[in-house]
Formats: C-alpha cells, structure tokens, sequence
C-alpha cells in the first residue's frame, strides 16, 4: 500500500510542478518577447516534456540492470504514443465541447440586455477573442497555423521512424548515435526559435501578459518580478527531478507486484501519468481560446521526446525493442501519419482529432493480447 501511496504521489507532484512550471515558462516567455509560438513549441514544451526526459536517465542511470532498463526505455517511446494520441484526443474533445458551449451567432443579447456601449465592445473583443482559435460549423479548426504543426509533426515522424529503427537491431556504436538525436533537437530548437523570431520582427506580435494567470509566487501582482518567475522555475525543476527519482524506484516495485513485466508498466502507467501536463494545458488552453499553444505544446513536446529523451536511452541503455515496444512505436507512428493524412487532405476537424485517442486504446488491447 505504501508503494502505492508513494507512486500516486510522486505522480501528482510531477504534474502540479509541471503546472507551475509552465506557469512561470509562459511569463518568461512574456519577459524574453518571443513569439506566441515559441512559448508552445519550445519553453512550455520543455517543461511538460521534462518528466519523460528525466525519468529515462534516472532509470537509466540509477535503475537495476534489467527493469531500469526497460523503465527507461519504455518511458521514452510511451511519451510520443501518449501525446500522440490520448492528448491529440484530448484537445479534439475540448474543442468540440467549446463549440457546444459557445453561444451561436444568432442567438446574441437581446437589445433590452445590451451592454452599455464602452462595456459591449470590450465584450464583443473578448468574445472575437476567445473564437478565433476554435472550430467553424464543419468542425475544423481556425485560427491555427496547420502548416506549422504538419511541419513538426514530420520532422518528429522522420526522427521517429529512426529511432524506432535502432530498437531492431544491434551493433557495437549504436550508443554513440544517441548523440545525433541530440544534435536533431539542437537544429529544431534553432529552426523554432529563428522562425518564431522572424515572425515577431515581421508582425511585432510576441507573448502578452494579457491572458496570462499571475505567476503563482506572486497571485496579487499583475506583472511578477523577474526573480520570481526564474525562482519559481528552479524551484519546480527540483520538485520534477526528485519525484521522478521516486517515481522510478515506485516503478520498479510495480511492474512485479502487479505481475506484469516492467516495460508494460512504464508503457501504460508512467506515460499517462507524466504526460498529464500536456493533456491538462490541452484542456485548459482550448478553453481559454489558446488552440494554437495547446497544439503546438504537444507538437514540441513530442520533438523533444523524440530526440531528448530518445537520445538519453539510446546512449544509456541497450535500446532494444521487444513486442510491448514494437507495437508502441507503431501505433505512434500510425497516429502521427494519420494527422498529417488530415492535415493534407484539408479534413482537419475536431471530431476526427478526437479520434486519435482511439488509437492508445487499440494498443492497449494489442499489448495484452501480448502477455
């Protein structure tokens, strides 16, 4: 009972310092003035990708031969299935249920309800707003930069594909190919943060304080100090690192305990738990009308998945796949190259966003009929 406690711990505690990392990342993103984008695809990415990330080099490093191994390997592929599908899902959910809840254009204020003039417009503006990242009659999606989530999702399908490659076969430098993916991610991080740039300089839009929570350390300041958004930072970087050192060891006992071999837990369990960040940002961002930073989080975060963490267990550990691993890089890849079939074709819709949920639970289904 004590492991369990301890695992469901250590799990929340991930998610509510992912929470408030991102919360500090999204105002330094306000102090740095990048691109809207860049707050998605590189800093709030960064933090809600960094949990897979650490779990692989703490399992990797300080994990037993055999099941730190496996824990580490399989949270690296069971990051990308997890974003790939359920927070994809996810985001097509809420999206869809912000269109039921919206009002319709014709059924506005009645004239004996209106507003007075100054305090109509600020509403109509809010309202303007908060649609112009939602999802027209057919369903599909607008005010999103599609072609720069088709962009990600390929460069992350190629990488992928790589990667999954290696896990199939074995030869004496493979480790130190680990250090391409490194260098995979040092070219897209470049490539974000020179593109979001340009667009800032051409448009002189970049990140706003405007629809931003206050930072956590400090709820009554409209505008925090910028030692308190690089404090909360440091702070909830500790919390991350040393819950997953925690986590990893609750993992450990699992896998026997529950009778199940170690990787299947860390495909099914140590996923979902440390992709809540992604999957929660989902939800709350297409509820605040933020589509494009909720996509473009989980497009980031799975780059990073893709080559950080990927790149960590190939160097740290043998990188190699058996059936549970196989059948998680197929479903990723079968997820990813559905979004880029709707993303070319112009059937990008809510609905068919939701779909891709779906797909873990095929896995699911797959990996038990496995064991």
């Amino acid at each position: 009972m004590l492991h369990v406690l301890l695992l469901l711990a250590c799990a929340v505690t991930i998610y509510f310092a992912c929470e408030w990392f991102i919360n500090a990342v999204e105002w330094l993103g306000v102090e740095l003035k990048v691109g809207p984008l860049a707050v998605g695809t590189v800093l709030a990415a960064a933090g809600t990708a960094l949990p897979e990330s650490i779990v692989t080099l703490v399992a990797a490093l300080f994990g037993g031969a055999g099941q730190g191994n496996d824990i580490a390997v399989g949270a690296a592929m069971g990051g990308p299935l997890v974003v790939g599908t359920i927070a994809y899902g996810v985001t097509g959910a809420m999206l869809l249920w912000r269109r039921r809840c919206l009002p319709h254009p014709a059924h506005g204020v009645r004239p004996t309800e209106a507003p007075p003039a100054a305090e109509h417009t600020t509403a109509v503006s809010a309202q303007t707003n908060k649609e112009s990242q939602g999802v027209d009659a057919a369903g599909r999606l607008i005010g999103v930069d599609t072609a720069h989530l088709a962009r990600d999702q390929r460069w992350f399908l190629t990488i992928f594909i790589f990667q999954v490659a290696l896990g199939l076969v074995a030869f004496a430098l493979k480790p130190w190919l680990g250090l391409l993916f490194f260098t995979a991610f040092a070219v897209y991080f470049r490539r974000q943060t020179r593109s979001t740039g340009e667009q800032t300089r051409s448009t002189g839009e970049h990140a706003s304080a405007e629809d931003l929570e206050p930072l956590k350390l400090q709820p009554r300041r409209t505008t925090p100090t910028r030692a308190a958004v690089l404090t909360q930072v440091a702070v909830t970087l500790g919390l991350i690192f040393g819950s997953s050192q925690l986590f990893v060891d609750q993992l450990e006992w699992a896998g026997p305990a529950l009778g199940l071999p170690s990787v299947v837990v860390a495909l099914l369990l140590s996923p979902v738990a440390t992709e809540l960040p992604e999957i929660m940002n989902a939800i709350i961002w297409v509820r605040q009308g933020k589509t494009q930073l909720a996509l473009a989080n989980i497009s980031g975060a799975m780059m990073i998945q893709a080559t950080v963490a990927s790149g960590i267990g190939i160097l740290l550990t043998p990188w190699m796949f058996d059936t549970p691993l196989v059948l998680a890089g197929l479903t990723t890849i079968v997820s990813v190259a559905y979004l880029l079939w709707l993303l070319r074709h112009d059937r990008f819709t809510a609905a068919r966003l939701t779909a891709a949920a779906g797909l873990y639970a095929v896995f699911a289904v797959a990996l038990v009929l496995t064991l």
